[in-house]
């Protein structure tokens, strides 16, 4: 309901009728609506980042920084189908939350991002990232595509494998074609 009306306008009653039970249920596992909306909010972010995590980590000991950023992305892909809604809702509801809810959720958002603050960086010391790259504007390029992939990708669309190929060739080969 989060992900399909918002937070606004999703109500404890909404949710009840959705998960065939009613509304006061609810209260046995949730203080009040902005708790159970932080609870999907982590949800969306923790499943990822911790496939990721574990993904790179697998790779290889000589693996190239583009292989790891590979890993990162697949598992990203990957993961996202089984946390769709959550993420989907996390997307959506990040700056509807209160106040007070956003702040608690941003230190998962930023653990996520701090890991690919650390992943390209790497990658751009290592040569594989252009040193004129702004690594800054990368990151938010780079995951605001992985987080809106659960917008249009299908399994009927190419096989996760052949977009991360696809992918990380129009990441770091570029789109320009040769002159």
């Amino acid at each position: 309901m989060f992900h399909h009306k918002g937070y606004n306008k999703t109500t404890l009653k909404g949710i009840g009728s959705l998960a065939k039970i009613q509304a006061p249920v609810i209260y046995y596992c949730f203080s009040s609506k902005e708790q159970l909306l932080e609870e999907v909010l982590n949800i969306g972010i923790t499943g990822i980042h911790e496939a990721v995590e574990e993904a790179v980590a697998a790779a290889p000991a000589r693996s190239s920084h583009r292989n790891r950023i590979e890993a990162a992305i697949r598992d990203h892909l990957a993961t996202l189908p089984q946390h769709s809604d959550y993420t989907a809702a996390t997307i959506i509801n990040n700056n509807l939350a209160p106040r007070k809810v956003r702040d608690r959720h941003r230190v998962r958002w930023e653990k996520y991002t701090d890991y690919w603050r650390s992943l390209l960086p790497q990658a751009q010391a290592a040569g594989e990232i252009g040193p004129g790259v702004d690594l800054i504007l990368l990151r938010l390029f780079v995951l605001s595509a992985l987080f809106w992939t659960y917008e249009w990708y299908h399994k009927d669309h190419d096989p996760i494998d052949d977009m991360v190929a696809k992918l990380s060739a129009m990441l770091c080969d570029g789109i320009g074609g040769t002159t």
